[in-house]
């Protein structure tokens, strides 16, 4: 059983891990920054163990490096490591989708279609834009994670997978023309998904994120500003 003050240090590193989460994801720590525990501490007026305790729970996310002797750092992606993130999203991906059909009823495809609704008023105000979707019930890929059915599948992917690709977009922003077309793969699978073909849903949806990594891999290769500079 937790003493108070062991419960009081799991509080304060579950404060410190979600505020510094939401600052990297949000580009506010570039890839490479040093996080230091005693200037960490200072800043969320806590010990340095919460921080160290946060820091570990953020490298577990995959979005902080911890380097013995050297300290924490905002993980910086390589294309290699974006590579196997995306084999391991189209591999589950696929799965949930597969599941979600197996489950569908009429209530979940419309949750899909009302969604995917909002979604397309959006792209229509930047038709060339990238596909920009909200967190939570707001992301297409979450809802199908949820309507799985499977604890696993949607833990890995909300708590590990998914906050790491938001890492690497911070990177690289600006994958654009792809928004149209991943709206009609979008309801391509949401449609195989509604009709409860499961095989077809896992199909599209592998083949929605090989269009997804294709795109991204032409910006990983694209030369950086700081380099034309």
């Amino acid at each position: 059983m937790l003493t108070k003050s062991e419960e009081g240090r799991g509080v304060a590193a579950e404060r410190v891990a979600l505020a510094l989460q939401e600052e990297i994801l949000a580009g506010g720590l570039a890839p490479g920054s040093r996080l230091g525990e005693v200037a960490l501490a200072e800043r969320f007026e806590v010990s340095r163990g919460p921080v160290r305790s946060a820091l570990n729970q953020l490298a577990d996310a995959g979005i902080v490096t911890i380097v013995p002797n050297s300290g924490a750092r905002v993980r910086e992606m390589g294309r290699e490591d974006a590579r196997a993130l995306y084999e391991v999203r189209a591999a589950l991906e696929a799965e949930a989708a597969r599941l979600a059909a197996g489950q569908a009823d009429g209530r979940s495809g419309e949750t899909l279609t009302q969604l995917l609704g909002q979604h397309a008023q959006e792209i229509s105000s930047h038709p060339q834009g990238a596909y920009l979707q909200g967190p939570g019930d707001r992301d297409f890929h979450m809802v199908i994670a949820r309507l799985s059915g499977n604890p696993l599948i949607l833990r890995y992917l909300t708590r590990e997978l998914y906050p790491q690709l938001s890492l690497l977009r911070v990177k690289h922003r600006n994958v654009t023309g792809r928004g149209q077309a991943a709206l009609l793969e979008h309801r391509r699978i949401a449609e195989a998904i509604a009709c409860g073909d499961g095989e077809v849903a896992a199909l599209l949806m592998r083949r929605h994120i090989r269009a997804s990594w294709e795109a991204l891999e032409a910006q990983l290769a694209a030369p950086s500003e700081e380099s034309e500079a």
